[in-house]
């Protein structure tokens, strides 16, 4: 992997607002979304119409639109931390639909405005922890993913709720390299897909999600590094076996399943006790990572008895 001395991005890395704003025109049909009790529809061509949710927010600084839309991962458009923002043009985010299958009494092809648009949406700010030892706090517009699953009806067989990134390497020029074994697949256990911090994001900072950020439609999992937020997903799948997941698969020693953020667990090749905040600069002295990411509280009862080395 690529790396600079300095975390701040370079001024050719950063997306102009203009062409933010003007790409955002794009998203008129994918994220026309119905705020439920509302009645009203949010145009992509005017600001998402969301509510912001403190319950689930944390107080934190939170990073600028620059920092959060120009330092990725997203190996689908490159290994390079600005190669997302530098090569995903191309890639188009409309018409959207996801494929629901598996162990469901609701199965089948939905666009992505029947997917949301019964879902009321909610601004929270969320810690995002990446086993490189970096994090940032960005402001997730979105809907609970717990919220989605209820409609699709999962049958007591539904154990585990699997995803998958669209593959279209014509558009996103990482695919076209065996980095990883594509299309990228997640998982997660059925409880932790359901508990009310995970969300399905469809934007940032009130804006429909970047394609570098993985527009139009992610996962985030605010307890987790981020490779378990998987990013624009085409499928999801309800079964009774815990499913493959791609850093998993490519490197078993290295990522786990659950890849909850625990400091007392490090990654092979580096410590995972302390991080540095992105926008801090790179003289900035580290802090101590928080278990779960700071979110123990609400989150550490799903593993009540689990060997958390074991099921890193």
């Amino acid at each position: 992997m690529r790396r600079r001395p300095d975390f701040r991005p370079l001024p050719s890395e950063i997306t102009p607002r203009e062409a933010f704003v003007s790409r955002r025109q794009l998203l008129q049909g994918a994220l026309a979304l119905t705020l439920a009790g509302t009645g009203s529809l949010a145009s992509a061509a005017n600001s998402l119409r969301f509510r912001k949710n403190p319950v689930y927010s944390t107080q934190e600084k939170v990073n600028s639109f620059e920092e959060i839309t120009t330092y990725n991962n997203f190996y689908e458009f490159g290994t390079g931390k600005s190669d997302p923002a530098e090569r995903s043009a191309q890639f188009r985010p409309t018409p959207w639909s996801l494929t629901v299958a598996g162990e469901a009494e609701v199965t089948g092809t939905f666009s992505l405005e029947d997917v949301l648009r019964p879902h009321a949406l909610e601004e929270r700010i969320y810690r995002l922890r990446c086993v490189e030892a970096w994090s940032m706090v960005v402001p997730w517009v979105g809907v609970p993913l717990g919220d989605v699953i209820k409609r699709f009806r999962p049958t007591s067989r539904a154990k585990y709720v699997a995803f998958k990134t669209v593959f279209r390497p014509g558009e996103m020029p990482g695919q076209r390299f065996p980095v990883l074994d594509w299309p990228y697949v997640e998982g997660l256990r059925i409880d932790e897909a359901m508990h009310p911090l995970t969300i399905l994001a469809v934007g940032v900072y009130g804006e429909p999600l970047p394609n570098q950020n993985g527009a139009p439609l992610r996962l985030v999992v605010p307890w987790k590094y981020g490779f378990k937020s998987i990013k624009s997903i085409v499928e999801l799948r309800f079964t009774e076996q815990q499913p493959p997941t791609s850093w998993n698969r490519s490197a078993p020693q290295e990522y786990g399943f659950y890849a909850n953020v625990n400091p007392e667990v490090d990654h092979p090749r580096w410590s995972q006790a302390k991080e540095r905040r992105i926008g801090t600069g790179v003289f900035a002295p580290r802090v101590p990572t928080l278990p779960f990411n700071g979110y123990a509280e609400q989150v550490a009862g799903l593993y009540r008895g689990m060997d958390l080395v074991r099921y890193y």
